[in-house]
């Protein structure tokens, strides 16, 4: 098969490789749900030659790792219906949903969620409602674990953002020392959005999943692998991803 990569891209077959050039020393790849999308941080001396001889090299662990995550269990859709289940920290609440002519609100009960919506709130607009609920629960916890983990890893974190990511559960801009955090990360276990965010905020000190990076983890938070893969085998949301 004849070569078709470019700049940003390496073709393996029907394996295509997205590149990233970035200021680092080591190359990283990395597999993202829901698809096993591949991305290659790359620095930026490398050839693409030396790029594409490290993919072909990796080969074998890039299709183990889509291998799980098309094997990941999906979540049935929601509709926000009253009788559904719908998570928060890890424990299952069932939904009621209420219908009354004021603010839209959610309250949190022993055992469920009671969801006071206007009449004829349709679908979209229930799982709106739900997302913004979600991220102010992240909002609440989110202030409280930077503090305590600052001093631990010595670095500040300037900004945090809470938003709706499809492939990653966080990201870090280490220059600009801010840190994004997705709002799924609610509906988990709170160890889980723990190890998230101390993964980001050792990519303050480290901005590349090296040796180096996994030693910092090893003494900031040992055991985190144990956390990494509880996530990971957690079912994740179904959605319309596109792709």
């Amino acid at each position: 098969m004849a070569r078709q990569d470019s700049d940003q891209l390496i073709q393996l077959g029907d394996l295509q490789i997205e590149v990233v050039r970035k200021h680092i020393k080591h190359v990283h790849l990395s597999v993202y749900p829901p698809a096993g999308r591949v991305t290659m941080s790359a620095p930026l001396h490398m050839n693409a030659d030396a790029l594409r001889a490290f993919a072909v090299s990796r080969l074998s662990w890039i299709r183990q790792q889509q291998q799980k995550i098309l094997a990941q269990e999906r979540e049935t859709p929601r509709d926000y219906v009253s009788g559904e289940s719908h998570y928060l920290w890890g424990k299952r609440y069932l939904l009621t949903v209420v219908e009354h002519d004021s603010a839209a609100v959610i309250h949190k009960q022993h055992s469920s969620l009671l969801m006071q919506v206007r009449p004829g709130t349709d679908r979209e607009k229930r799982q709106a409602i739900m997302a913004d609920w979600y991220r102010e629960q992240l909002r609440d916890v989110v202030p409280d674990l930077i503090a305590r983990w600052e001093p631990v890893i010595g670095v500040q974190v300037d900004r945090y953002f809470v938003q709706h990511m499809k492939t990653r559960w966080g990201s870090c801009n280490p220059t600009a020392r801010s840190i994004r955090l997705n709002t799924e990360l609610a509906r988990k276990p709170k160890e889980c959005l723990e190890y998230i965010l101390v993964h980001e905020m050792v990519h303050i000190l480290e901005p590349s999943h090296n040796s180096r990076f996994v030693a910092l983890m090893d003494r900031f938070m040992p055991g985190w692998q144990h956390y990494r893969d509880k996530l990971n085998r957690l079912p994740v949301r179904h959605e319309d991803w596109g792709y």
